[in-house]
This record gives structure tokens, C-alpha cells and sequence, in this order.
């Protein structure tokens, strides 16, 4: 993801744009020609606009490109929106991730930019292939890396939020540079930042405790979005599909899955909130496993309650995982 612009790209990259607005006149002109007293700021998914709500609190208006109910990699940009990003004092995207989004921001970029990759490595694709005696090792099995499997558009893997911990360099960060440019309010961002550390923090503390004793730690999914979460806290991921999730998987590929659920007495196969559910109910059924949902909480559900957000969704997540794996 890419974040443009400055008063104040990686295959890879994560980019937080800060729109700042009339308050600003006087240090950096009217930034991005805003009548609005608040810096805003736009956020190309929603992992990247809760931590912009949270740390920003009441001094900035935050836009989420992506609606619920709507696949993130699937965004396409109105004419609106595509205004709105030039416009903007403050925007979250990451490169790869949105095409639209991409080529939005390179020919009408926003006011300033501050690239994620700049204050975290993303890591590699983590890619486990088996052993010729049968072992794996990391955190993921993926047997045969084969051309069911697209890796094209990325070189590492984008879910960073699925390890809370990750998320905390992002916010602080996002506080200095939202400080920077609204001065008056820079006690409030630092404040807001420190409060949303902590509630990281305890989500963390119990994904650690909540997974610590557990009968299996392999977990099967609809696709590779896990191994942030899978690294973190020793688990490791079979994916169905690769990085992308609209590459459909093999014959030979479901077969090898089949295979890896009965030697690992696996008794839970994932799907997503927003992807399809095909290929993990129809493995399930062959198999007479549960089919259950784990969110890579890339957006929120359309028919959400409006309750749930990052924390929520991610405990949820830790809920169904310590079922399935029957953790005590």
C-alpha cells in the first residue's frame, strides 16, 4: 500500500496519507483544499482505518474506500473517491493490495504520505514445502507450490494485522505524523495512540494464553492469510489457496489437503466472512469435518450489527480457534 504526498513502494508496501485541512492554512497552506476544520483521512481497507479511527479519535474524519460486505481486493474506485484522494491530508493503502487504489494515488496522489514499510519489514510469503521424509517446518504446509498458486502480485505477505503486535509501530507512528500536523491536538493523537497500544497489548496477551496448550496446531484455510497470526503464536497454516483468493486450487491441490486433514486429525476447516465458502464446505463435507469461519479481517460484513470492529472480530477469531483445536 502506498501513502502520498507530503507537508510534511517494495512489491510490498503500506502507505498512510494525512489530509490536513484549513487549521493548517498557515504552516502548509490549505492542505488538499478542504473547507473542513479536521484533517481527514482515507484508508483503503479496514485494518488501516480502525487504526486511523483509534489514533486520530474526534480531531480527524476517517474515510473507508472499501464498504462492508465488499472484498477489499475487489475495490474499484468511483469518481468520487478518486477526488476524495487527492484531496486527502491522511490516506492508508497498500501497494499490490488495491490496484485501484494504486493507480489512484500515483496519478492523483494525496497531500502527504507515510510508507508502513518504513516502520515495518513486512516478511517474506512464508512458504513450507514437505520434506522427503514427511516433515514441515515454519508455519505453513503447502506441499505443492504449483500454478493453482498465484504469488505474481506479491512478494510477501500484506496481512500484517493478523499479529496484533504489528499494528503498534503502525499507530505510533501515525501519531507523530498526525502531531506533526495538527500541533494543537498532538497531546490527544499520543494519548489515543498509548490507550489503542494497550488494548493491542491484551489482545496479544490472550491469543498467547489462549493458544498455549492446544491438541493440534494446524489450521486449514480458504487461503494463505494467516501466517502473521500462524508465526506469532506457533501455529501452522494450510492453505488452500496462495496469497491471492481468487486463484482456485487444483484437483491435485484438494487431494493434498484431504490428505494433510486425516494425518493431522484435523477437525475444522476454515472459510472467510467475505471470500468465497466453496471449496472449504465442499472439503469439509467430503471429509465430515466442521466447516467454520476464521475472518482475515480485511473489511466488515455487510450484515454486521455495526458492534464489531478489529478487537472484537480478532478475539472471535481466537474463539474459533481454540474450538477447533480443542485448546484448554
Amino acid at each position: 500500500m502506498v501513502f502520498m504526498m507530503s507537508c510534511f513502494s517494495r512489491s510490498i508496501r503500506i502507505v498512510i496519507v494525512l489530509t490536513v485541512a484549513a487549521p493548517l492554512a498557515a504552516s502548509c497552506g490549505n492542505l488538499g483544499g478542504s473547507n473542513s476544520d479536521k484533517p481527514r483521512v482515507i484508508a483503503g481497507f479496514y485494518p488501516f482505518a480502525y487504526v486511523a479511527e483509534r489514533v486520530a479519535g474526534e480531531h480527524a474524519t476517517v474515510t473507508n474506500l472499501t464498504t462492508p460486505g465488499v472484498e477489499p481486493h475487489d475495490l474499484e474506485l468511483t469518481p468520487q473517491q478518486v477526488a476524495e484522494i487527492s484531496d486527502a491530508d491522511l490516506a492508508i493503502h497498500e501497494a499490490g493490495f488495491q490496484p485501484s487504489l494504486d493507480d489512484a494515488i500515483e496519478q492523483n496522489p494525496p497531500h502527504d504520505t507515510l510508507e508502513v514499510s518504513k516502520v515495518l519489514e513486512l516478511s517474506e510469503t512464508r512458504l513450507a514445502e514437505d520434506t522427503e521424509d514427511g516433515q514441515q517446518d515454519d508455519h505453513e504446509i503447502h506441499p505443492d507450490e504449483s500454478a493453482d498458486v498465484d504469488h505474481s502480485s506479491h512478494d510477501g505477505d500484506p496481512h500484517l494485522w493478523q499479529d496484533p503486535t504489528l499494528l503498534i509501530p503502525v499507530a505510533e507512528q501515525l501519531a507523530d505524523d498526525l502531531a506533526s500536523a495538527d500541533p494543537d491536538h498532538a497531546a490527544d493523537f499520543k494519548a489515543n495512540a498509548a490507550a489503542f497500544v494497550k488494548d493491542l497489548q491484551e489482545l496479544d496477551h490472550d491469543f498467547e494464553a489462549g493458544l498455549a496448550d492446544c491438541e493440534r496446531r494446524e489450521i486449514v484455510t480458504s487461503h494463505a492469510a494467516f501466517g502473521y497470526l500462524a508465526d506469532r503464536y506457533d501455529l501452522t497454516m494450510i492453505p488452500i489457496a496462495g496469497l491471492s483468493p481468487d486463484v482456485e486450487p487444483s484437483p491435485q491441490r484438494l487431494a493434498e489437503i484431504q490428505d494433510l486433514v486425516e494425518t493431522h486429525n484435523i477437525t475444522t476447516i476454515f472459510s472467510e466472512t467475505l471470500g468465497s465458502k466453496e471449496y472449504a464446505q465442499t472439503l469439509a463435507d467430503d471429509l465430515g469435518v466442521t466447516a467454520a469461519v476464521l475472518d482475515p479481517v480485511e473489511g466488515l460484513a455487510e450484515d454486521g450489527s455495526g458492534e464489531e470492529d478489529y478487537l472484537s472480530l480478532m478475539r472471535a477469531n481466537l474463539a474459533v480457534l481454540q474450538e477447533a483445536n480443542n485448546c484448554t
